[in-house]
């Protein structure tokens, strides 16, 4: 899924880019500026557009947004929570409690990561490329930690099939896993016009890096 000219519900968009859904009633104007930026994100990048611009494309006065945002950064740190918590659910599902292996888990946990970054590219950009802070909500800062919890338990249950004195902590392996995946979809698994051509899949990529990275720990997953 992609944020285009025609919205995530399929809804045509009235004239040029940059307009208000055709015909759209704001029942719910919290939603439809959520949709503005993520529409304005994909065609200008997160630091593309203005407060004012989102409120033009979702067919409002200038002032009408204030009523739920303090200003666009407040809007921004909103899509980015949304992002974090689509994220974490689509990771939790592919690490499915470790089953049938942790290492198993861990490449489809991969791949989902990269998916994500390439299905949600305004999304992605929102989280990580908008200079939003981590912190800027408490529910943005719970919404990240609830992503990166899924892969430090992954990490946790790796490091337990090691003899105690031998675990590596798990926090390290999750930002290093973290930083791996990240790096691949920021050059290689985008979704837009900025991904980089390189001569094998971002997931088998991901697949190798992880691989050497965890055998250097001394972890050996079959296969």
């Amino acid at each position: 899924m992609s944020w285009s000219k025609s919205g995530r519900d399929g809804s045509e968009r009235d004239g040029a880019s940059g307009d208000a859904p055709r015909g759209y009633h704001h029942g719910n104007l919290k939603e439809a500026l959520i949709r503005a930026a993520l529409e304005l994100i994909a065609q200008k990048g997160p630091a593309g557009f203005t407060f004012a611009e989102a409120a033009r494309w979702a067919g409002v006065s200038p002032a009408a947004p204030y009523r739920h945002f303090r200003d666009r950064d407040e809007l921004m740190a909103d899509v980015a929570r949304r992002g974090f918590e689509a994220f974490e659910q689509a990771l939790a599902r592919a690490w499915d409690a470790g089953r049938p292996t942790p290492s198993a888990a861990l490449d489809r946990l991969g791949k989902a990561y990269l998916g994500f970054a390439r299905s949600e590219p305004a999304y992605y950009a929102a989280m990580f490329e908008a200079g939003v802070r981590p912190d800027a909500t408490p529910e943005l800062r719970a919404a990240g930690d609830r992503a990166f919890g899924v892969l430090r338990a992954a990490c946790e249950a790796l490091a337990a099939t090691l003899p105690g004195p031998a675990r590596p902590p798990s926090l390290m392996m999750a930002l290093h896993i973290w930083s791996m995946a990240h790096g691949i979809a920021a050059l290689f698994g985008r979704g837009d016009a900025a991904r980089r051509p390189v001569p094998m899949s971002p997931e088998d990529l991901l697949e190798a890096g992880v691989l050497v990275y965890l055998q250097g720990l001394g972890l050996r997953p079959p296969g």
